[in-house]
């Protein structure tokens, strides 16, 4: 695979995947749900570093939740409140964004429209800017919850800019992403007839944890301004950023070349440990995609006492500048470099990664056979030991072998996750080879062997981008 333009082998022939595509994430929490660790009540329950939360600052968020000024209430927050969101709450997301994406000129509170969670956005915005059947760009692997968002109102498909581990001498890292490759997936599904009308860029990336570089993410908007093609920026996790990796923000631009076109995208779920808040962000300057959206918007507000408890949070910067955001970048640092030195006791390697609350680790070596199939049979022994990560199948991956585990949980629950990996990897290497995947991930999901694309069995050339390890 070239570094410039063409995609792995088999991805040409790949049909988009539709709403219909395998739910690999929600089976697995659906698991997860039913038969949850506990230390005290179940510890022989299923630990969970499949599902992206952070579990990290809970006691900060705590602490913080108990002064006085939390304790409002008022009739008006009870009430029938803007569509858009509470005009307060949009003041505060407005000067918060600005200040912290570091964008190029103030926001303005009247191009946010707030809902309760980023699925609510992209499942809005996607049925505003596309009809069904069109299709968006998207570079895969990618969070595959987006699918069905997307699907759920207008019928809108992803067509995939596949990436590969394999490094050529064009590229700098496994998975990167050029225009070249953008452009020739664009070029692929054109000729199959699908209207594609927007690209989605994850940034930082879920899952592979790395950053796009400022000139990089010119190139991208400048490929959709050639093709008059909306850009939706999902910046979820802004502000988890672990490394001196420096973060650029659409929003720190100087000049758009398509403002008109360009959607932004934040929420609370992420950066703040808040998943079960619900509260998700758009920012766009286009007034009539704008009105659309918040015709949907009515069916995804936000309770109006959540709107004010999160003002409080963001008008407090001297908690968030000397006390949340120090700490929890600390934080995850920490349990990321305990997660990825067990991972490297047991022989697993991973991507180099700066943002997010995962790492991208390669199983290859532990499947009995390079395919889709096999990685699921992994998958399901995982659970049979009580351990749920996600598989790369879940993220559309075009290769086998590829899984997501979480690290922003407690120190002690990632040393029992090590603990449970290395037990059933070595028990696991034991058993024969099997030819089909256990009963329960095949009933859970077949793997789309026309949606996947040819997997590659080469690992990736440039092994100063992975760990190095010693396996043992």
């Amino acid at each position: 695979m070239s570094g410039g333009g063409s995609l792995p082998a088999g991805a040409a022939a790949a049909p988009p995947a539709r709403g219909g595509a395998p739910g690999l994430l929600d089976a697995g929490f659906a698991l997860y749900v039913a038969d949850p660790f506990d230390r005290e009540l179940n510890p022989q329950g299923i630990l969970n570093l499949g599902t992206s939360e952070n579990k990290l600052c809970f006691d900060l968020l705590e602490e913080r939740l108990t002064r006085p000024d939390m304790n409002y209430l008022e009739s008006h927050l009870f009430q029938y409140s803007d569509t858009q969101g509470t005009r307060s709450f949009r003041e505060e997301i407005a000067k918060f964004l600005t200040d912290y994406a570091r964008a190029a000129k103030a926001l303005n509170p009247e191009h946010i429209t707030v809902m309760n969670g980023c699925c609510a956005v992209f499942a809005t915005l996607s049925t505003v800017l596309c009809d069904p059947g069109d299709g968006y760009l998207i570079p895969a692997p990618y969070y595959g919850g987006i699918n069905s968002k997307t699907w759920l109102y207008g019928g809108i498909q992803p067509v995939h800019v596949p990436l590969s581990s394999e490094v050529t001498d064009e590229e700098g890292h496994p998975f990167q992403l050029t225009v070249g490759k953008l452009e020739a997936a664009l070029q692929i599904f054109l000729f199959q007839g699908i209207r594609v009308r927007a690209l989605i860029l994850i940034n930082p990336h879920n899952p592979l944890g790395d950053i796009y570089p400022a000139q990089l993410l010119k190139e991208c908007l400048e490929f959709a301004h050639r093709y008059e093609l909306h850009v939706i920026m999902d910046e979820i996790y802004m502000l988890s950023v672990y490394d001196d990796t420096t973060f650029t923000s659409v929003l720190s631009l100087d000049c758009l070349l398509d403002p008109e076109r360009t959607h932004f995208m934040w929420g609370f779920s992420k950066d703040f440990g808040m998943s079960g808040i619900r509260v998700g962000v758009l920012y766009t300057r286009n007034h009539e995609i704008r009105k659309a959206v918040t015709q949907l918007a009515v069916f995804h507000s936000c309770p109006g006492p959540v709107q004010h408890v999160l003002s409080q949070f963001l008008r407090d910067r001297d908690w968030l500048d000397n006390v949340f955001f120090p700490t929890n970048k600390k934080r995850l640092k920490e349990v990321q470099n305990v997660l990825v030195d067990g991972l490297a006791d047991v022989g697993i390697p991973v991507l180099k990664s700066s943002g997010g609350l995962y790492v991208w680790a390669d199983f290859r070596k532990f499947l009995k056979s390079q395919t889709f199939e096999a990685e699921l049979e992994l998958w399901q022994k995982l659970l049979d030991k009580k351990l749920l990560i996600s598989p790369g199948k879940a993220f559309y991956c075009y290769e086998p072998g590829w899984f997501r585990l979480v690290f922003s949980n407690s120190v002690d629950k990632i040393y029992l996750c090590i603990q449970r990996l290395e037990k059933m990897l070595h028990s696991y290497a034991a058993e024969p080879v099997a030819n089909n995947t256990s009963s329960t991930a095949d009933a859970l999901c077949n793997p789309e062997k026309d949606s996947s694309g040819k997997p590659s069995n080469t690992r990736g050339k440039d092994v100063s981008q992975l760990k190095n390890i010693l396996v043992y």
